[in-house]
């Protein structure tokens, strides 16, 4: 298979359990790109379709790197875009051995490390919560002593606020332990962590109102392309995220704040080019960076975000990636929302009802079941998925928010229990 003259090839790194892939193909298939589909399984069509699709180690970085090289020196490759967190690490070394436009590799490890990115901001001098890292072999009662309640529990490295525990006592931070230390036990966990499963973070809590940042960096200047209020209080104590509205609600002045403090946050962490997803919270003392992802946002949450005359984000992101002019980087001016419909219960998932109720709301565009009936559903913190998704589109965010949550209570889950 020969490389068309002038078009490039980009290689997708898009895990088997990427809710993205149709997305960023629909979007690649708009534009004069070849696409390369490397995943964390082997594709049936992997040997038709020589060229077009790859296995790839995602656990294993250099592992991966090493596969990357070697079918590159058979199909060149222009650029390399990782779709979720679990292939910024793989991108990161594929595309510096092949010299090919990539954020520095120590940068995107410490975003897929909470302890370090929350020692590089730190001594960066924006806002930081104390903290500390802990051994999962210590004695939980030991490391009570000395903390400042509350607190936070976090595994260093598992996405989707999977495991992550609020303990607001020394008893209830024990127990948070022991529940983060059975999850990370689990191999799927020892897998994603990579060799981060030894360890847990412990800060303190940061209290006040949390957004969602959309960005994208050219040579470490960040362009916001959105901004996501969160209406629902995520205060543990786990922090399962439901709604997201753009354009924020927030004073012009707090907006200014909070892109400032995702700009420093990426520069102290070496981040350069690409798209930028950062969740932070502002209260009295300032902005929090709470997390900083070298990717876009997840799930099928891009779906609210529609640039210039119908652009999507994944359009927008591979324009960046191979070079190509962006037309407009400017969201449509009307208000946009998405619900990730939380699981409500452990079980298996039976019958879900009252879509067709749901999608009748005004200003609902759809309703997405990512989660089919006989699914097993897990909820956090042990869990790190959604039942599904709900889109809404309005005038102004507060109408957009009201829609969400009554598509949202027209829905009807029947789940039988473990």
């Amino acid at each position: 298979m020969k490389k068309r003259e002038g078009a490039p090839r980009v290689m997708l790194l898009i895990p088997t359990a990427s809710y993205r892939a149709t997305d960023f193909m629909e979007a690649a298939a708009k534009l004069d790109i070849e696409v390369v589909v490397g995943s964390d399984e082997r594709s049936p069509l992997e040997d038709a379709r020589p060229g077009r699709q790859v296995a790839l180690s995602f656990g294993d970085p250099q592992a991966g790197a090493d596969q990357i090289e070697r079918f590159a020196e058979r199909y060149p490759l222009s650029t390399i875009v990782a779709v979720d967190d679990a292939g910024t690490r793989l991108a990161a070394h594929a595309a510096r051995r092949l010299e090919l436009p990539h954020n520095p590799v120590a940068a995107v490890e410490a975003t897929r490390n909470k302890a370090l990115l929350r020692q590089r901001l730190a001594n960066a001098g924006l806002p930081s919560p104390p903290y500390r890292v802990v051994e999962i072999a210590a004695d939980p009662r030991a490391i009570t002593v000395g903390l400042a309640y509350p607190v936070v529990i976090k595994p260093l490295s598992l996405s989707a606020s999977r495991g992550v525990i609020r303990a607001d006592s020394p008893d209830q931070l024990v127990a948070a332990f022991e529940r983060l230390k059975r999850i990370l036990a689990e191999a799927e966990a020892r897998g994603e962590c990579g060799g981060l499963g030894d360890r847990v973070l412990i800060e303190g809590y940061v209290p006040g109102v949390e957004v969602s940042l959309e960005g994208l960096l050219t040579d470490g200047r960040l362009r916001v392309l959105a901004l996501f209020d969160k209406p629902d209080p995520l205060e543990g104590p786990f922090f399962e995220e439901t709604i997201y509205v753009t354009p924020s609600r927030l004073p012009a002045a707090d907006q200014r704040r909070i892109a400032e403090t995702t700009e420093r946050a990426a520069a102290a962490l070496g981040l350069r080019d690409g798209p930028l997803h950062a969740e932070l919270r502002l209260n009295d003392d300032g902005v929090f960076a709470v997390d900083i992802a070298a990717r876009s946002i997840g799930g099928l949450c891009s779906r609210t975000l529609t640039f210039g005359t119908g652009m999507s984000l994944e359009e927008l992101i591979l324009r960046h990636a191979v070079g190509a002019e962006i037309p407009s980087f400017e969201r449509e001016s009307a208000a946009a929302g998405v619900m990730m419909i939380p699981i409500p219960a452990a079980g298996t998932l039976r019958v879900v009802s009252g879509v067709t109720e749901a999608e009748a709301v005004p200003l609902i565009e759809s309703v997405t079941m990512t989660m089919r009936p006989g699914s097993r559903l897990v909820p956090l913190p042990e869990g790190s998925e959604y039942l599904g998704f709900i889109f809404a589109r309005g005038e102004t965010p507060a109408p957009v928010e009201a829609a969400l949550r009554a598509a949202h209570a027209a829905l009807r889950f029947e789940i039988e229990a473990d």
